[in-house]
């Protein structure tokens, strides 16, 4: 995979607004951990889609690892917010079982955008 300009770009947005995105979840979940929010399934899981299919729009190449990244920042901030424990390797599986709708809809999106756009 090369590095490009437009790569790196797409990492670093993703990077920052997954951070900013999970952060702010866990600051307003008790304990901290995104998937045991009351409404991780109402509201918290379907804003997570909606920001993977901007990205997978805005950055239409890879777009599938836009979702992936996003939904898998989940981790990271849970180790840092509440520590790492003996189910983190639990919570990193169900955070990739939780990309792969997530992965799918960016691809999507990035798709959409390379055809009315014009590119294949």
């Amino acid at each position: 995979m090369r590095m490009t300009g437009n790569f790196l770009a797409a990492s670093a947005v993703t990077l920052k607004v997954g951070v900013v995105f999970w952060v702010l979840v866990a600051w307003r979940t008790p304990g901290g951990e995104p998937w045991d929010a009351p409404a991780f399934w109402t509201v918290v899981y379907p804003i997570a889609l909606g920001i993977a299919a901007v990205l997978g729009a805005c950055f239409p190449q890879r777009a599938w690892l836009w979702g992936l990244l996003l939904i898998a920042l989940q981790v990271p901030v849970v180790a840092v917010t509440s520590g790492v424990g003996p189910l983190l390797l639990a919570g990193l599986v169900y955070a990739l079982v939780l990309a792969l709708p997530a992965m799918a809809i960016a691809a999507a999106a990035g798709a959409l955008r390379r055809r009315l756009h014009g590119r294949s």
